[in-house]
């Protein structure tokens, strides 16, 4: 159960589902925008962004999700995804104290069902060799994860 007043949330099975909601409702987004989107995805630096998408330009954004407050403040390393993409954005649900949320970077408040831009990430560029060693990365986990769900035994 989530308390309005302050986006606490009190189990951890809440925060796994407003998690899978606020992280669907962000892909549902992008998707819209036209991107390609990947959930989970693992970085060279080994992190792991919530969700990364990619356009038809080859421009990365990678969202990070934040359902709490304790969420937020727990979490110090979204800074080293910055050389990851070309623009960087936390989404939160709705009760969320927007404030919180660097200026530094884009937000977007979302939901199970989509999400709305509160604030345009600044566009931060990508190298050259990482943008081109990136897409491929991107290219064969979506691949690996297709070729799973039609072969569960690979």
């Amino acid at each position: 159960m989530t308390d309005e007043s302050d986006g606490t949330i009190t189990s951890a099975g809440d925060a796994t589902a407003r998690t899978t909601e606020t992280t669907r409702g962000v892909c549902r987004h992008l998707f819209d925008l036209g991107y390609a989107v990947l959930t989970e995805f693992s970085l060279a630096n080994q992190r792991r962004a919530d969700v990364i998408g990619l356009n038809a330009n080859g421009e990365f954004v990678i969202v990070e999700v934040k359902v709490s407050v304790a969420d937020f403040r727990g979490d110090s390393k979204w800074p080293e995804y910055e050389a990851f993409c070309d623009r960087l954005y936390f989404a939160v649900p709705p009760e969320f104290p927007n404030e919180m949320i660097p200026e530094s970077t884009g937000l977007m408040i979302a939901d199970a069902w989509g999400a709305e831009e509160l604030r345009t990430a600044p566009d931060t560029g990508l190298h050259a060799s990482r943008r081109k060693a990136l897409t491929l990365h991107f290219a064969r986990a979506a691949a690996n994860r297709h070729q799973r769900l039609t072969d569960p035994r690979i």
